[in-house]
């Protein structure tokens, strides 16, 4: 099958290469899925899961890429809840070869059924952004109903998706980023916008829960905003700022969740959630697609078969 690997830790994304790699084979409760589209994270090459197993053991080269969405073909040994040929989504181990290729061995508690009018690249967009901004939102932030919530990186793949399930949940949403993703995020649902260039963070008030996908110095400014019995909820690894008042600190890694998963498809098909897909680009041109020239704004999402 053909594949995307990945060999030098140091070279990042340009050491990315097309090659031919023999198909994977399920393990007990894996399934093995035909991949129509998958995503990619770029900070996966500095992930250390990227480069060795659990057990700490050099794996590379590896094949990147976590997020998928296809059509199941195989099924290991005891695995259930799935069946060959169904349409699936989801979140593939961090630690296993991954989804930048034209199949994957993954548990299948892993995946969730995809509806057939959800396109495979929109699945294959929501994974990672979804269930984190899900996460975070939700099991770690606590969110409620009538809070406010300041959305780093409001126009990003994440951000956007934060922004969209808080204002459903009933939040007041205030974004933020660069003067030029104001129009983005205020139209994907943001109450408020602050351009971090020019305007004063410290203007909006008092929050409820700071979602982070920044850290450093603005982490810090943040954590000073949120209210008493509020939360810093930072996907950008441990928080080095926590909340004055009692206010509650988390940094959390996505997990696989196949409930979670099913809650944002269902959002997506009834209108209420929107991806944020940047670029499509079939496997053949994916190196050139998971390095660009200019900044991302939103998901790269490579099709590897119509």
């Amino acid at each position: 099958m053909k594949a995307i690997e990945v060999t030098d830790q140091a070279a990042g994304t340009a050491g990315m290469t097309l090659v031919e790699r023999p198909e994977p084979q399920p393990a007990i409760n894996d399934v093995v899925v035909r991949i129509h589209a998958s995503g990619f994270v770029p900070t996966e090459m500095e992930w250390p899961s990227t480069w060795t197993d659990r057990a700490g053991r050099d794996r590379a080269p590896s094949i990147p890429g976590h997020e998928l969405a296809g059509v199941v073909t195989a099924l290991g040994y005891g695995t259930t809840g799935l069946s060959v040929g169904q349409r699936v989504f989801g979140l593939a181990d961090w630690h296993r070869d991954g989804t930048l290729a034209e199949c994957v061995a993954i548990e299948a508690r892993n995946l969730a059924p995809l509806p057939g009018d959800v396109d495979f690249t929109v699945g294959a967009s929501l994974p990672i952004s979804g269930l984190t901004a899900w996460q975070g939102l939700f099991q770690h932030g606590r969110l409620q109903a009538g809070q406010t919530v300041l959305a780093h990186g409001a126009a990003g793949a994440v951000g956007t998706m934060v922004t969209q399930l808080a204002r459903e949940a009933g939040a007041h949403v205030i974004g933020t980023g660069r003067a030029a993703d104001r129009e983005k995020a205020l139209d994907f649902g943001a109450h408020e916008f602050v351009d971090l260039e020019n305007d004063a963070l410290e203007d909006v008030g008092g929050v409820d829960l700071v979602f982070d996908v920044i850290g450093g110095d603005l982490q810090k400014r943040s954590a000073d905003l949120v209210r008493a019995g509020g939360a810093l909820v930072s996907v950008v690894g441990p928080v080095e700022s926590r909340p004055a008042a009692g206010g509650l600190a988390v940094d959390f890694v996505v997990e696989a969740d196949r409930a979670g998963l099913g809650e944002i498809v269902r959002r997506v098909r009834d209108g209420r959630l929107r991806t944020n897909i940047d670029i499509v680009a079939d496997l053949d041109d994916a190196v050139a697609a998971l390095n660009p020239t200019g900044r991302r704004k939103g998901k790269t999402i490579i099709r590897v078969r119509p």
